[in-house]
């Protein structure tokens, strides 16, 4: 078995259901997840230079998912504005998975940006610095971005900017 045959099956073993829940987060979108985790997957064990530590893997794993999605975002706009012509969302009668649903959909309104930096300080916990160093931007901007996504969510979901924090 190659190195990285036995890299990939660790990292799957041991990380591939964080990686499809981060992919979830960032798309809203259980398909779109999974194209991002194997393209994601492609990309990282397509270069020969694969170490076999899995955190190291998966820290670069989740750089290439969310570089993948932010530039995806920015140029599937036309996709966007006309996706809802064609998709009609499920009605759903149990109240968790309605706020659940609620949400997806106040997510989905958020810019690329607006909505990596959300996941990156809300799902996985990081500072403002590290989401800046993440997308390559200034903190200043990040912190813009968190407070016009959750000024926008706030709205939409009818909750307090501080039921947010």
């Amino acid at each position: 078995m190659a190195d990285w045959e036995a890299a990939f099956g660790e990292l799957l073993t041991a990380r591939g259901s964080a990686l499809r829940s981060y992919a979830y987060l960032l798309t809203g979108d259980a398909a779109a997840a999974s194209d991002l985790v194997q393209d994601a997957l492609l990309r990282v064990f397509s270069r020969l230079r694969v170490g076999g530590d899995v955190v190291e893997l998966e820290g670069y794993v989740r750089r290439v998912m969310l570089n993948q999605y932010v530039d995806g975002r920015r140029r599937a706009t036309l996709w966007r504005q006309a996706r809802h012509l064609l998709v009609h969302p499920p009605v759903h009668e149990d109240v968790d998975v309605t706020i659940a649903d609620e949400v997806r959909q106040a997510l989905s309104t958020l810019s690329p940006k607006q909505r990596a930096c959300i996941v990156l300080r809300y799902y996985e916990d990081r500072t403002v610095l590290e989401i800046a160093e993440q997308l390559s931007c200034a903190e200043g901007t990040v912190k813009r971005h968190l407070a016009d996504a959750r000024a926008k969510l706030a709205a939409q979901l009818g909750a307090t900017e501080e039921s947010l924090r």
